[in-house]
């Protein structure tokens, strides 16, 4: 019970951002072997990885419903879905635990929980790909790094060909293709593209789906937020509730404008909020920084965590 507890936190606090995730690995590097899994998924089908192996190359996305990240990526993944519907690649989504769990959809305490929140984000998303319900203690999700919304791509040989730490659709294309491509000229099942992996953090994201996302968690996961991120989170969420109503409604034609106007309020209540301090981080989630000399590319990077 234990270990159950401590991998479906109750609450999204400072403490969890430095502790249990900060120095946390982001899972299996680019060209290593994907680690192997068994289970089963919404519809009741047994996903086993390694039944792919040279047939199909996988995405594999994971995911919950109390994360903004989630909430922006995910119409993206479920157009590429369709895009590559006749190819050979395979769409998988993971669900995990909650990110920001609250009073309306509190941490898992059971699997029927768990497979009941996945059901609600397959309607409200209408997600067209599998999804796997991973177990309560998350196996799945440790194995890939327990990060809340990252992607692996696994070419037909089973290795990792490309990760990205937060999901983004376009950069997912963009590497799907290289790798496809590759594999037609080369006829060669294995390659690493895009230099192996993306960290960039698409903030966008935040800026337009946090309020939303929480709210609908309920006010304890807003309430967290705000106290574990400080003025970061106070802004951030100030921005999403301006600029998700419009941005989210596709018959609005002044939508990015909308998106513009949350974005530089938000600067204005950072600039009252914060007068006496800099804003050191990179972005409003990197509470703790892991700087390291990125091994491709030679530059330095900020690894954000928590979303």
């Amino acid at each position: 019970m234990f270990g159950l507890a401590k991998y479906n936190y109750e609450s999204f606090t400072r403490d969890f951002l430095q502790k249990e995730m900060a120095c946390k690995g982001a899972g299996p590097e680019p060209g290593e072997r994907a680690p192997e899994f068994e289970a089963r998924t919404l519809k009741g089908e047994t996903i086993r990885l390694g039944n792919y192996r040279e047939w199909k190359n996988v995405v594999l996305t994971f995911g919950s419903r109390t994360c903004p990240m989630t909430a922006g990526s995910i119409g993206g993944m479920n157009d590429l879905c369709r895009k590559f519907t006749r190819s050979d690649v395979q769409f998988l989504f993971v669900y995990v635990r909650e990110a920001h769990p609250g009073e309306r959809i509190p941490a898992h305490r059971s699997m029927e929980d768990k497979t009941r929140a996945a059901e609600a984000l397959r309607g409200q998303e209408e997600i067209r790909m599998p999804i796997i319900v991973d177990e309560l203690r998350g196996p799945i999700h440790r194995k890939y790094g327990k990060l809340p919304n990252s992607t692996f791509l696994i070419d037909k040989s089973g290795r990792i060909a490309f990760r990205a730490l937060w999901t983004q659709p376009s950069v997912i294309e963009d590497a799907l293709e290289a790798l496809l491509e590759r594999q037609r000229d080369r006829r060669a099942e294995h390659a690493v593209v895009h230099g192996g992996e993306d960290r960039s953090f698409p903030l966008s994201y935040a800026l337009v789906h946090a309020y939303g996302t929480l709210e609908r968690a309920g006010e304890k996961s807003l309430a967290d937020f705000r106290e574990a991120l400080g003025a970061r989170g106070r802004v951030v969420l100030a921005s999403s509730r301006i600029a998700e109503p419009i941005a989210l409604n596709p018959g609005k034609a002044f939508a990015a404008a909308a998106i513009a106007g949350g974005v530089v309020t938000a600067g204005l209540l950072a600039g009252r909020m914060l007068r006496q301090k800099r804003l050191s981080a990179r972005h409003p989630y990197d509470v703790y920084r892991s700087r390291r000399r990125a091994k491709r590319t030679g530059t330095d990077y900020s690894e954000p965590v928590g979303i």
